[in-house]
């Protein structure tokens, strides 16, 4: 066995208790390795499943592709394949994660494999009993000797097994081979715990001292940027825990998973007794949410860990355009000069006059990507088709040769042949694929497309029918992924080509509708032009930005307020939609930026089935969205259901949730941010909310929500009881018990935390101009109370809108009102309320 540790008399060991129960966290590991992973080409069958997120077990996704199903019948059950021998690569250090979790991103399905070896030191021999779980294989190793293997390689859904091995008395190598086979979003980890035995601590063999290990663990433990987020300021890091030495930095900084451009990296060092490690001014790095990779090191022993920040370049763009041609001018100004160099930005360039070699170069550096059918390569065919049609003249001859060529290879639906893990079943992608095929059947009538086989009238016609479908489908129940941030561009993106590049008049003219009507939900949504509201699939990269979300720039393109980020999807095409091809929008600027007396209340119901009933209030001071009545109790995917704002400042929101994982910025599906590991009873009404959550044992023993103390005006957490102000905006949060602030680590100043997986939040917004004081206002609401009746029926006596009773079947009544969910309409319904309490009759 290649994985043994070194003689202990080599080493010195980081040592961590290791009681009865609980994980061995710390550990070498070796490089991961990859080999691509491909199966004859072979077409599938399915359609778009708007429920494929409604997850029947835990959180795991049913669908399997072809190459899933042949590496199971080649590795299921059967020992895992070792493909190395073990090579230091790094360290692995805990920071509270259970796990060793190296989930990623991987557009092709390949097989990945890693070493990871650790020590456990027993005070005495005898036998212990040792628990693994994964979601692919593993191989398990103790002293040299093989304890088993587990090899159930079900994608993404982790299986446990317990293996009983025997100690000997001082130091037990421990080595683990785990593999799997990655399709996307991949949960590549595994856990082993330590479940009985002899009194025992966990070593972790070190090329240094352990007093320095210890040392730069604890810096990077307490590590955090200053803000949460950086518009102009200097970005930098601080650490509660500045180190006895000097240690060298490296920082790699990448965008969101799908990001493919060159990832900035910054070396710098950490100097004795300094607890602030500068990085860069904003405005040098790149906008949009980022992820920071930092590693310390010292000597041959690197620790490292991630951070996340969002970063907007706000001082350079400034204030938007006060006409409407202006600001469609500078959106494309600002995507060509500031854009990620991908088709979207290629189109931008094409069409603002900006052809040539740079425009070119982009083009060529994504075209492997659609050739090679990676996963969200339909996110690039688009642009890329939308600039063939309208701009090809403008690209060099030879470029627009391979892009038909690309054109021609893609593969564009399922039933056509191929070995790709491109991601059919969202409505999202669906709508891409379906508008990419018929917009390139016609481009291209004459030519065969390759895994059809058919000639490109034929490829056109049957991408026009699925088209026409998927409208007909929209048309009856919008968006499945409902209201979400991440997932309006996309579909931006799809219906934009339609209503400027479709042949058929009837496509352009429902493909216009369709704009109309997503443009007017997020208008309903939106806070000062930020949408604020329940989200049917979200991800800490969409949530924690606001001003360089995509959607931020889309309402300042249209209603003048927001600010851009670097990578987009729908927004030049959007643009040229107003400038070239005669969208007419209505005017929603009042109704997105609503600065008016009173408040909007807006119920209506998203997803087939109305699977999702959400409902949103705003007034001038703040606004709230919820999903009401939406799967209480069971595992989440990416539904964050509660969201709110205050004032005019876009960072000035909360989302209350519990993690679906808790190592930070992963890739969990939910993640620490992004979703919620178990849906709560959830009531909302007006200013009022009510979460009720109760998870399961083997979750995360928390819930949490994003509280940025930097954006709002005034902050104060005592005991059971928070409080916000920014502008005119109030809101008030009461726990079940004492809340906990984040004060290190990541998410310091930014985060409050109930323990318990019994959790119960209560939030009250309110206005200042209506209150004696932020004081006042906690002295009236602290006394929120819920009181369980008979039946399921919760109740709160609320100081303005009276009793406020919360049915079992979703219902709330309050104010001589009865505000039913179950009858929402697609269409809707918005109603003006004062701000104040109502007339009651009760």
């Amino acid at each position: 066995m290649s994985a043994v540790v070194s003689s202990p008399s080599d080493v010195d060991h980081l040592r961590r208790p290791l009681a009865a129960g609980a994980p061995i966290t710390y550990w070498q590991l070796g490089a991961t390795q990859e080999a691509r992973y491909d199966v004859p080409d072979q077409p599938m069958h399915g359609e778009m499943d708007p429920f494929f997120f409604l997850t029947k077990h835990k959180n795991f996704i049913p669908h399997e592709y072809p190459c899933r199903t042949a590496f199971g019948i080649e590795r299921r059950a059967r020992r895992p394949a070792v493909t190395a021998d073990f090579a230091l690569d790094r360290f692995w250090l805990p920071f509270g994660s259970p796990r060793v979790d190296l989930s990623g991103f991987w557009f092709r399905p390949t097989v990945i494999g890693t070493w990871a070896r650790t020590a456990i030191v027993a005070e005495a021999a005898g036998e212990a009993l040792l628990r693994l779980g994964t979601c692919g294989g593993a191989i398990l190793h103790v002293n040299g000797a093989e304890a088993g293997f587990m090899a159930d390689y079900v994608r993404n859904l982790e299986v446990k097994k317990d293996f009983p091995v025997a100690l000997k008395a001082g130091f037990n190598d421990i080595a683990i081979w785990f593999d799997d086979l990655a399709e996307r979003d991949a949960r590549y980890f595994f856990e082993l715990d330590y479940i009985a035995g002899p009194a025992a601590e966990q070593a972790l063999p070190l090329p240094v001292t352990a007093g320095a290990a210890a040392e730069l663990e604890a810096a990077l433990d307490g590590m955090h940027f200053e803000r949460p987020v950086y518009k102009n300021e200097e970005i930098a890091l601080i650490t509660p825990k500045p180190l006895s030495f000097a240690a060298d930095a490296a920082i790699v900084i990448e965008g969101d998973f799908m990001s493919r451009e060159e990832k900035p990296r910054l070396r710098t060092r950490l100097e004795a007794g300094a607890g602030r490690l500068v990085l860069a001014g904003a405005e040098a790095l790149p906008a949009d949410f980022r992820h920071f990779h930092v590693a310390l090191s010292a000597g041959a022993f690197t620790a490292s860990r991630v951070f996340g920040v969002e970063i907007c370049h706000t001082a350079r763009q400034g204030a938007a355009s006060a006409g409407l041609q202006a600001r469609i001018a500078e959106a494309l100004d600002e995507v060509s000069l500031h854009g990620e160099a991908d088709t979207v930005t290629a189109l931008a360039r094409l069409a603002s006059g900006r052809p040539g070699t740079d425009t070119d170069a982009m083009i060529l550096s994504f075209l492997p990507t659609i050739e090679d059918c990676h996963d969200c390569a339909d996110f690039a065919l688009v642009p890329l088709l939308w600039s063939r049609i309208a701009y090809g003249k403008d690209m060099a001859p030879e470029v627009r040769a391979r892009i038909d060529r690309a054109i021609l290879a893609y593969r564009y639906w399922m039933d056509e042949p191929g070995n790709d893990v491109q991601w059919y079943f969202s409505e999202n992608h669906a709508l891409l694929f379906h508008t990419a095929a018929y917009l390139a059947g016609a481009l291209l009538p004459d030519d065969r497309f390759v895994r059809s086989g058919r000639p490109g009238r034929q490829q056109g016609a049957v991408g026009l029918g699925r088209v026409r479908a998927w409208l007909d489908h929209f048309e009856e129940w919008e968006m499945a992924e409902f209201n979400s941030a991440p997932y309006f561009p996309i579909d931006l993106k799809g219906l934009t080509a339609l209503f400027a590049l479709a042949p058929d008049a009837d496509v352009r003219r429902r493909a216009g509708k369709a704009i109309v009507r997503l443009i007017t939900i997020i208008a309903r949504s939106a806070h000062h032009g930020v949408l604020t509201g329940a989200q049917g699939r979200s991800y800490e990269h969409t949530l924690r930005a606001s001003s360089s979300l995509e959607l931020s720039g889309v309402a300042r393109l249209l209603w003048g307020r927001g600010h851009y980020g670097r990578r987009v999807h729908a927004l030049p095409q959007l643009a040229l939609c107003l400038r070239d091809h005669g969208l007419d929008l209505p005017d929603l600027a009042a109704v997105a930026d609503f600065t008016g007396e009173g408040a909007q209340e807006w119920v209506f119901a998203q997803g087939q089935n109305r699977m999702a009933k959400l409902y949103h209030y705003k007034t001038a001071a703040f606004a709230a969205g919820s999903a009401a009545h939406y799967r209480w109790g069971e595992w989440g995917y990416q539904e964050t259901v509660l969201h709110l704002r205050l004032g005019a400042d876009p960072d000035a929101q909360i989302w209350i949730n519990h993690p679906g994982e808790v190592i930070h910025s992963g890739y969990g599906r939910p993640s620490y941010w992004g979703g919620s590991g178990a849906l709560p009873r959830l009531h909302h009404y007006r200013g009022l909310a009510v979460m009720i959550f109760s998870c399961a044992d083997e979750q995360p023993g928390f819930t949490h929500c994003w509280f940025p103390r930097l954006a709002f005006d005034r902050s104060e957490v005592t005991g059971d009881i928070a409080l916000a102000a920014c502008g005119d905006g109030l809101v008030l949060l009461k726990g079940h018990a004492p809340f906990e602030p984040v004060e290190e680590g990541p998410t310091a100043g930014n985060e409050l935390r109930l323990p318990g997986r019994q959790a119960v939040w209560i939030v009250r917004l309110g206005e200042a101009s209506r209150q004696a004081s932020p004081d006042a206002f906690v002295r009236t609401f602290a006394g929120l109370t819920l009181v369980e009746e008979a039946g399921g029926t919760l109740s709160i006596t609320d100081p303005e809108y009276g009793r406020v009773r919360m049915h079992a079947d979703g219902r709330v009544e309050a104010e001589g009102r009865s505000i039913d969910p179950a009858a929402w309409t697609v269409a809707g319904e918005a109603t003006h309320l004062p701000s104040g309490p109502l007339a009651r009759t009760s």
